[in-house]
Formats: structure tokens, sequence, C-alpha cells
């Protein structure tokens, strides 16, 4: 079964940073795209950061010039670098990955939480 696993989160004051780190174990043959979700209590998840696995990325308006995904397909890892925090980027993020071509097929980690506050 394959299962995803973040470490990174915690708290940190405004305009700090963080490092997210999404891995994947079990059986897999490759992962497609991989991405980042954020995601409040009771609220839909909101994408924040994706790449493909040619090493496309994308961002949120909100993220862009601050945040940067990365990924190690060694790894089978994601990362997400989140600079110049800010209290409006606390929430709870979670990690997607496609494990088919089509990205139709998306296993999702449990999420950690990232909390920006002074």
């Amino acid at each position: 079964q394959v299962q995803l696993e973040e470490s990174g989160g915690g708290l940190v004051q405004p305009g700090g940073s963080l490092v997210l780190a999404c891995v994947a174990s079990g059986p897999i043959f490759r992962v497609n795209e991989m991405a980042w979700y954020r995601q409040a209590p009771g609220e839909q998840r909101k994408l924040v950061a994706e790449i493909t696995s040619g090493g496309v990325t994308d961002y949120v308006d909100s993220v862009k010039g601050r945040f940067t995904i990365s990924r190690d397909n060694a790894k089978n890892t994601a990362y997400l670098l989140m600079n110049s925090l800010k209290p409006e980027d606390t929430d709870g993020y979670v990690c997607r990955f496609a494990l088919t071509p089509d990205n139709t097929v998306v296993i999702w980690s449990r999420g950690t939480q990232v909390t920006v506050s002074s």
C-alpha cells in the first residue's frame, strides 16, 4: 500500500522560513505530478503549488516569489520551501501525488500544520 508521510511543519515567526517534505513509501512504479495544498478545518483544499514529472512548476499567486516546490524522483519526495512567511499562510498543508500518467489516481498525505505567529 502506498502511503505519504509529511515532515517539517511547525510554528514560525512572520518573515521566517520552513521546509515541508512529503515522502512516498510502498510499491510505487513512478510518481507523476506532485502538489501541495492547504486546508483549513471545514474548508475545501486549495492548491498552493504543483510540479510535473518534468519539473515544470506552478504556484498560486499569493505564494509566488516566496514558496518553491521541488522534487527528488529517486527518493519519491516532494519539498515545499516556504520563505517570507506571513500569518495568512497559517493552515494545514497536505501533499498529493499522482500515480498515473493522466493524474487520475492520486494519494494524499494526512497533513501538517504550519502556524505563522509572533
